[in-house]
C-alpha cells in the first residue's frame, strides 16, 4: 500500500496544476459510475494536500475530492495529451499538463473520512506531542507495531516504515505497548518522520529491513525475521538480536 510519502510526493508533482480550470474525465467504466468527473469538471484547482495517506484536492465552489489508494493506485503528471494504454479511474487536464489516477478505487467528493485520523507524521514539523498523547489513550496491550499503523493514532506510517523506523530505533515490533516508554516512543516517532522525510525530499527510499527476512541484518549479522501481526496480519519484519523482544506468538 503506498504509504505517507508517496502521497507528499504525488502532491509535490500535481502542483503544477494549481491554479488552472481543469478538464475532467473518468474513462475507467467503475469511475465513471460514480459521477466523481462530471461535479469538478470546469471548475479551477484551489490546491492539492497530502494528508496521511490521502491526497485531498480542493476546487472552486468549495467542491472538496478525496483519494485514498489502497493497495495499488498511483497518480502520475504528464504532459497534456499524452498517448497513454488503459483506462484510468480519472484524468485532471490543465493548460499544459494532466494528472492521472491509476487503480485508485477510493474517489469521494466530502472529506468526512478525515476526522478519524490521527496527526500526520509529515507535517512540518510533525506532532509529536499530539501523537504520543493518543498513545497514551490507545490499548496498551496492543503491540508496538499494529499501534504504530493505526492510522486514527498517527497518519502516514505504513508496514514498510514502521519496519524501517522500529529498526533504527532498536525497538522490537513485538512489545507491548505498555512496556514501551514515552521515550522510546518518542524515538520510534522522531525515526519515522525523519526516514520519510528523507524519501519525500530525495525520491529514495533506502531498506535495511523490510522484505529481507532470512538475510543478515546490516547492524550485527544477526538473520532478519518477519512473521504476520495483528488483525489484520501485516508482516512486521525485525533483527531478533538490534530489536529485543518478545517472540511472535505461534511462532
Amino acid at each position: 500500500m503506498p504509504e505517507g510519502d508517496t502521497l507528499h510526493r504525488a502532491a509535490r508533482r500535481l502542483q503544477a496544476l494549481v491554479g488552472q480550470r481543469i478538464e475532467a474525465e473518468s474513462p475507467h467504466p467503475r469511475a465513471r459510475a460514480e459521477g466523481v468527473a462530471e461535479r469538478i469538471d470546469g471548475r479551477t484547482l484551489e490546491s492539492v494536500e497530502a494528508i496521511g495517506k490521502n491526497l485531498l484536492f480542493r476546487f472552486s465552489g468549495g467542491v472538496v475530492l478525496r483519494s485514498h489508494l489502497r493497495m495499488s493506485g498511483r497518480w502520475s503528471l504528464r504532459p497534456r495529451g499524452e498517448r497513454r494504454v488503459g483506462k484510468p479511474w480519472l484524468v485532471l487536464r490543465g493548460d499544459r499538463a494532466e494528472g492521472v489516477l491509476w487503480n485508485g478505487p477510493v474517489l469521494e467528493l466530502h472529506a468526512r473520512a478525515l476526522a478519524r485520523l490521527g496527526p500526520d507524521i509529515l507535517e512540518r514539523p510533525p506532532r509529536i506531542a499530539a501523537m504520543l498523547r493518543r498513545l497514551r489513550r490507545a490499548d496498551q496491550s496492543r503491540w508496538l507495531g499494529e499501534t504504530l499503523l493505526d492510522q486514527s493514532l498517527v497518519a502516514g506510517i505504513g508496514n514498510m516504515w514502521l519496519a524501517e523506523a522500529l529498526w533504527e530505533a532498536r525497538l522490537s515490533p513485538w512489545r507491548h505497548l505498555r512496556d514501551v516508554t514515552e521515550d522510546e516512543r518518542r524515538g520510534a516517532l522522531e525515526c519515522a518522520a525523519s526516514l520519510m522525510r528523507a524519501s519525500v525530499d530525495s525520491g529514495r527510499a533506502s531498506r535495511s529491513v523490510y522484505r529481507r527476512a532470512g538475510r543478515p541484518c546490516p547492524r550485527c549479522g544477526r538473520t532478519i525475521r518477519s512473521w504476520g501481526q495483528g488483525d489484520d496480519n501485516r508482516t512486521a519484519y525485525w533483527c531478533p538480536s538490534c530489536q529485543a523482544g518478545m517472540e511472535p506468538p505461534g511462532a
